[in-house]
């Protein structure tokens, strides 16, 4: 497996979609970098020389925000919402979509599992 940037990228899958593997790339950003370094698209990782590998290690480290520091960047941001008390940081200290949506049905993957609750026996008594 072939090292770039801290990540171990995968042998047999092509270039264009080996670089995705590494947090902060994505699909465009890759056939970007790839276009800039004049490499092919379609070629395995595993056929890539030594200095295409440090020619690809450089180009990232120089010009895009990968792993660690875009990781350390994301959290200090939502640190900092949270700390300042605005709206979208009190959202995040509860756990709740940040950016708009509804809540009252969906909102699952950011709430967890519902949580049932159960009806006293003087609610039941009464009907």
């Amino acid at each position: 497996m072939a090292r770039i940037v801290g990540v171990d990228v995968p042998d047999n899958k092509r270039l264009e979609v080996a670089l995705t593997y590494i947090f902060g790339i994505g699909p465009t950003v890759s056939l970007r970098i790839i276009k800039e370094l004049e490499l092919s698209p379609d070629t395995k990782v595993k056929d890539l020389g030594e200095d295409d590998i440090f020619k690809l290690q450089q180009h990232i480290t120089t010009n895009f925000r990968v792993e660690g520091d875009l990781r350390r960047e994301i959290t200090q941001n939502t640190k900092r919402l949270i700390e300042i008390g605005c709206y979208r940081g009190q959202r995040h200290r509860k756990g709740l979509p940040v950016r708009g949506q509804r809540t009252k049905t969906n909102a699952r993957s950011r709430k967890g599992p519902r949580k049932t609750v159960a009806r006293s026996k003087k609610t039941l008594e009464k009907k």
